[in-house]
């Protein structure tokens, strides 16, 4: 699979710079088969992947033609390839990097909240107050926070309107609040 993607793209790297070999010793092909060896080598010893460095061999090669026409020194292809290998390699070491700074951050912020646990005092606190609430604004309350209801399948379980169940969410909220916050005097 991997060698036909490597095919496939070196056909494609090939007709791009089909003009830009003409005249030159030797073609897109012949130079990967002269330097890719070399190339893998030295990203396997930077690597110690064969996957990854098979890889960055490879993206080597594709950024080298594209800009084969490009070059100063053409006969200096294999050192120009060395560079990209190694500066395709620092950049996956910067990428990744970033990507285990950013994973141990998650990884410590759902240790904190795991290690938080909910308050079941305040738990406590809400559910007796919610028991103080009138039967309908409870009812709202609870169907629309805790069932996740939307207000249209709220308005028809309590068999009223929207905006209703609107009024109701917003008094029984106020009602609770207040509730919550003499206690905690």
């Amino acid at each position: 699979m991997r060698e036909a993607m490597q095919e496939r793209a070196l056909r494609t790297v090939e007709l791009r710079t089909q003009e830009a070999t003409t005249g030159l010793p030797g073609s897109l092909a012949e130079l990967y088969v002269r330097h890719a060896p070399a190339a893998m080598r030295l990203a396997f010893v930077l690597t110690a992947e064969r996957e990854l460095a098979e890889d960055l061999v490879q993206e080597a090669f594709v950024r080298l033609a594209g800009r084969f026409q490009h070059l100063r020194n053409r006969e200096a292809f294999d050192a120009y390839l060395r560079r990209t290998v190694v500066n395709l390699f620092l950049s996956h070491l910067r990428r990744r990097k970033v990507e285990r700074a950013f994973l141990a951050r998650e990884r410590g912020a759902a240790a904190s909240a795991r290690a938080e646990g909910p308050d079941v005092g305040e738990r406590d606190e809400l559910w007796r107050a919610l028991q103080q609430l009138p039967e309908r604004q409870r009812a709202a309350l609870v169907l629309r926070y805790y069932e996740d209801q939307s207000e249209r399948a709220t308005a028809e379980a309590l068999r009223c309107s929207v905006p209703a169940v609107k009024s109701l969410v917003a008094r029984g909220m106020e009602t609770l609040r207040g509730l919550i916050d003499e206690e905690k005097r």
